[in-house]
C-alpha cells in the first residue's frame, strides 16, 4: 500500500514511502500507464482516499479483509468523525453515489438534513422581519437539521454490505478510547473557531480546549469515550437509538436546550426521517457521462450547466491558459446564476427541466465573449412555464465537508460527500459528537420583491446543498471517481478536478495540486501561493475583478486507466490515498 504525502498546491508532487503504512503493489504494471500518472498512488486491486490517514487505513483494512466499498465507506465516515470532527460526522448530513459493479448501475442516496416540521418561511427571521445575520444563527439548536447520515450508511450498507455491521465499527471505537494526535489543521481549526462561538457550551468547550482555555495544540492526545459509548450502542442495534431512543432524546435535550438559540426539534421529527433514493443527474460532456446528485443539492445540475456550456469551446487544445480559465468563469458565473433562482429541494419547489436542456445550454454558451468578461450574470428562462416567479437566493454555504473516494476488489465504487456544514457545525455536542448548523443553508429571506425564494425554509424540507460526489462514466463503465468540501465552492472545486483530469489529461495529483479559479458569479478567486496567482494580469485585461485568497478544498479522486487506479489526496488537508 503506498499512500500520497501532502504536498504545496500548485507545485508537482513527489510520493515518499510510509514506514506506517509500507509499500506494495499488486499486478502487472503497464509501463505507459505507470508513466503518464508518476504522481498518484497506484493499484489494482482496491484504492481508499480520503481527508485522513486513520480514515484512510479504517478503510482499507477493511477492504482488505473481504469488505465492500460500502462497508468500508461506514468505516471511514465514522473514524473521520473521530479525527476530522470539525468536518463530518453521524450528527451531519451527507450525498452518495454507489456504482453496483454485479448490476452495472450508479444509485444515489440522499442522506441530507430535514428542517424540523415546525419550520416556517420566517424561521430565521427576527421580530422586526429582518433575517438575523449568518454569524448569529449558527451558534446553538435553531440551526441543527434532522442528521441524516447515520440512517444513510445503515440503509446503503443494508443494500450492498458484506461485512457485519458491527464489525465497522471497531477502529473509530478503538481509536476513541485510546486516542488520536490532533493534527495541524484541527489545532487551526479550533484556534480560528474560538471566537465563532465554539466556546459557548460547556461540552464542546471541554472538548476541543485546555483548561486555560487555549486551543489542542497539534500532536495533543485526545480521547473521546463519549462517542466510543455512543458508537457501541450504534454497532450493536443499528440506527434506531439514534432515531427512537436515548441517543434521540439527548439530541432533542441539546438542540432545544442551548443557551443561545435554541431549536425547535423534537423526537417526532427524528423519528421520521428516511433516506432516500433518487435518480443520478447524469449528463454527457465530450466522449463522456458525468453523473453527479440530484436536487436537494445544486452541485450536479451546476456542474452539468458549467461544463454544457464548456463542451462549446475546446478548452484541450487551450490547456490551462488564461483564455481557457476565463471561458471556465463566464461559464460559471451563468451555472451560478442559475443556481441561485431554481435549485431547491425538488420535494417541495417545482424546477425547470430544462436546466441540462442541450439548446438552452447552447444558447447561455453564446453569451460568453471569449475577448471580455460579463458583469453579474442574469439567470435565464430554461423551457418552464414558471421561470420567470422566482427569486434569486444568494445564501453562501460555508466550508465544514470532507469527501472520500472507494473502490473494492468486487469493482464497487463510493463517491460520498458528507458534511455539519461549517466547520464545528452548530458547535452543539451531543454523545460525544457534533451536531450540524445545516438550516442556515436556506435562504434566510423567504421572499423578494414579492416573489418567494426556492431555498426558503419549510417544515421537513431539505435544505439546498453545493455537495457534488460525482462519478465520470465512459462506454457505460465508471472511469473517474471525484468530489471536494468547500462550502458553495465545491461546484468549482470539482469540475475543476474533471476539466484538468479529462480535458488537459493531468496526473490526478497534479490536478488536486493546482492552484484553484473559482468564481460564483461575482468576483473571481485565485488560490494565493499557487501558480494560479500568475493569471491575475490577463484576467484583468480581460475585464474581470480578482481577489488572491487561501481555498481549501479537499478533494479526493481516482481515475480508472489502463486497467489500474490512479488515487489523489488533496494536499490542502490531512488526507491520504491508499491502493494496494
Amino acid at each position: 500500500m503506498r499512500p500520497t504525502t501532502p504536498g504545496k498546491p500548485g507545485l508537482s508532487h513527489t510520493l515518499t514511502v510510509s514506514a506506517l503504512l509500507g509499500t506494495f503493489l499488486v499486478g502487472t504494471v503497464n509501463a505507459d500507464t505507470q508513466s503518464r500518472f508518476p504522481n498518484s498512488v497506484t493499484g489494482t486491486y482496491h484504492m481508499v482516499a480520503s481527508a485522513h490517514p486513520l480514515a484512510s487505513q479504517a478503510g482499507v483494512d477493511i477492504l482488505d479483509a473481504g469488505g465492500t466499498a460500502m462497508d468500508a465507506a461506514v468505516a471511514v465516515q465514522l473514524m473521520l468523525n473521530l479525527v476530522e470532527p470539525e468536518s463530518s460526522g453521524i450528527g451531519g448530513g451527507a450525498f452518495m453515489l454507489f456504482w453496483d459493479n454485479s448490476q452495472q448501475k450508479l444509485l444515489t442516496y440522499d442522506g441530507r438534513e430535514k428542517a424540523p416540521a415546525s419550520a416556517t418561511p420566517e424561521y430565521f427571521l427576527k421580530d422586526d422581519g429582518e433575517p438575523m445575520k449568518w454569524s448569529q444563527a449558527v451558534p446553538g439548536g435553531l440551526s441543527v437539521g434532522v442528521p441524516g447520515t447515520l440512517k444513510l450508511l445503515e440503509t446503503a450498507h443494508a443494500d450492498h454490505g458484506l461485512k457485519p455491521w458491527a464489525e465497522l465499527f471497531s477502529a473509530a471505537i478503538e481509536q476513541a478510547e485510546q486516542g488520536f494526535e490532533v493534527s495541524g489543521k484541527l489545532s487551526s481549526s479550533i484556534e480560528r473557531a474560538a471566537e465563532r462561538g465554539l466556546t459557548l457550551f460547556d461540552s464542546t468547550r471541554d472538548y476541543f480546549f485546555n483548561d486555560d482555555g487555549s486551543a489542542l495544540a497539534e500532536g495533543t492526545i485526545l480521547k473521546n469515550q463519549p462517542f466510543a459509548d455512543t458508537l457501541k450502542i450504534l454497532a450493536e442495534q443499528g440506527s434506531e437509538p439514534f432515531y427512537q431512543g436515548d441517543i434521540a432524546q439527548s439530541i432533542v435535550d441539546a438542540v432545544t436546550a442551548t443557551s443561545t438559540n435554541p431549536g425547535q426539534m423534537t423526537l417526532e421529527d427524528l423519528a421520521a426521517y428516511q433516506v432516500i433514493k433518487r435518480e443520478p443527474v447524469c449528463f454527457d460532456y465530450r466522449a463522456y457521462e458525468v453523473c453527479g446528485m440530484g436536487p436537494p443539492t445544486s452541485g450536479g445540475l451546476t456542474m452539468g450547466q458549467m461544463l454544457g456550456m464548456l463542451s462549446h469551446f475546446d478548452l484541450p487544445s487551450m490547456g490551462p491558459t488564461a483564455e481557457a480559465w476565463h471561458l471556465y468563469i463566464e461559464a460559471a458565473k451563468l451555472a451560478y446564476a442559475d443556481r441561485g433562482m431554481y435549485m431547491a429541494d425538488a420535494d417541495f419547489v417545482e424546477m425547470p427541466e430544462g436546466l441540462l436542456n442541450a439548446e438552452y445550454l447552447r444558447s447561455r454558451a453564446e453569451l460568453i465573449n471569449p475577448k471580455i468578461s460579463m458583469d453579474k450574470a442574469e439567470a435565464g428562462t430554461p423551457p418552464w412555464k414558471e421561470a420567470q416567479l422566482r427569486s434569486p437566493d444568494l445564501q453562501p454555504e460555508r466550508a465544514g465537508t470532507s469527501h472520500f473516494s472507494i473502490i473494492d476488489r468486487y469493482g464497487n465504487m463510493v463517491s460520498m460527500t458528507t458534511t455539519i456544514e461549517s466547520g464545528f457545525g452548530s458547535r452543539v455536542m451531543a454523545g460525544g459528537f457534533l451536531l450540524n448548523n445545516e438550516l442556515t443553508d436556506f435562504s434566510f429571506r423567504p421572499e423578494k420583491d414579492g416573489k418567494p425564494v426556492a431555498n426558503r425554509v419549510e417544515g421537513n424540507k431539505r435544505p439546498r446543498s453545493s455537495m457534488s460526489p460525482t462519478i465520470v462514466m465512459k462506454n457505460d463503465r465508471p472511469v473517474l471517481l471525484t468530489g471536494s468540501p468547500g462550502g458553495s465552492r465545491i461546484i468549482n472545486y470539482v469540475t475543476q478536478s474533471v476539466v484538468a483530469i479529462l480535458d488537459w489529461g493531468m496526473d490526478p495529483q497534479d490536478a488536486l495540486n493546482m492552484g484553484h479559479v473559482v468564481n460564483r458569479n461575482g468576483k473571481t478567486d485565485l488560490e494565493e501561493g499557487t501558480e494560479a496567482v500568475e493569471l491575475q494580469s490577463a484576467l484583468e485585461e480581460l475585464g474581470h475583478e480578482v481577489n488572491i485568497r487561501g481555498l481549501n478544498s479537499g478533494l479526493h479522486t481516482i481515475l480508472i486507466h489502463g486497467g489500474r487506479y490512479f488515487a489523489a489526496a488533496d494536499p490542502r488537508r490531512s488526507g491520504v490515498a491508499i491502493g494496494e
